[in-house]
């Protein structure tokens, strides 16, 4: 009797086991199907760009996006080579610009990132657009001091513009430096008051401020009225 019990005894462990690791390798395969299935996307992407760079190698936007999943992935040379490549086709594509220097540094290569940085920024120096596209890819890959110095260049070029004084009061919003925030802010606001977006944060920053109400520019209409209504008024 002792012995049918040992034997039962251990056949159960023995199920037991068998049952434990079948589940244990279904999960991990679940858990396999579940991180390929999340990774899909990224790979199928990086494919077609593959793909689209046979079918016509000289696109820099190509290049840039196929950049942008290799930095994703943290694999900073291959991303610089493709931004290198966009900017061979697009020296102005300003986006690679400062990816590119976001990687080098990445790299540690800091020496080349600086001086790709002055050169992209000397290259913008003529251009209020072109700095300010510059600022904005700055900006993005969290280049701050890169990104104010063509702010601040984009604003010597064009001092008039309410865009420019905007996104630079937005800039130091961003950075919680409210007194800067407000005196770009207030600025892009004078020069132009049809801005609700700019209102609102002047508002929020307790700035008592007046939107302008709108003009009726079609005044036909009403001439009509008052028209009609000295007709009737005529005796």
């Amino acid at each position: 009797m002792t012995r049918k019990t040992q034997f039962i005894g251990l056949a159960l462990l023995i199920c037991t086991f068998l049952l434990g690791g079948c589940n244990s390798s279904g999960k991990d395969d679940q858990s396999r199907r579940v991180d390929e299935a999340g990774k899909a996307p990224a790979e199928q992407k990086k494919a077609k760009l593959l793909r689209q760079i046979d079918r016509k190698f000289e696109n820099p936007q190509t290049h840039f996006e196929l950049g942008q999943l290799y930095q994703a992935d943290g694999m900073w040379a291959r991303a610089e080579n493709e931004y290198k490549t966009a900017l061979n086709f697009d020296p102005v594509h300003r986006k690679a610009q400062a990816a590119r220097v976001k990687v080098l540094f990445n790299l540690s290569d800091n020496a080349k990132a600086e001086l790709l940085a002055d050169e992209y920024i000397s290259q913008a120096s003529n251009s209020a657009a072109g700095s300010l596209k510059l600022a904005l890819a700055f900006q993005e890959q969290q280049l701050d001091e890169y990104a104010l110095a063509c702010y601040q260049q984009a604003l010597r070029l064009a001092p008039s513009s309410a865009k420019i004084n905007r996104q630079i009061g937005y800039y130091y919003l961003s950075k919680n430096n409210k007194v800067l925030a407000e005196e770009y802010l207030r600025r892009s606001f004078d020069l132009n008051q049809m801005q609700p977006d700019v209102a609102g944060e002047l508002g929020r920053l307790g700035v008592e401020i007046r939107i302008p109400r709108k003009t009726e520019k079609r005044t036909k209409k009403l001439d009509r009225i008052v028209e009609q209504a000295d007709k009737k008024a005529t005796p």
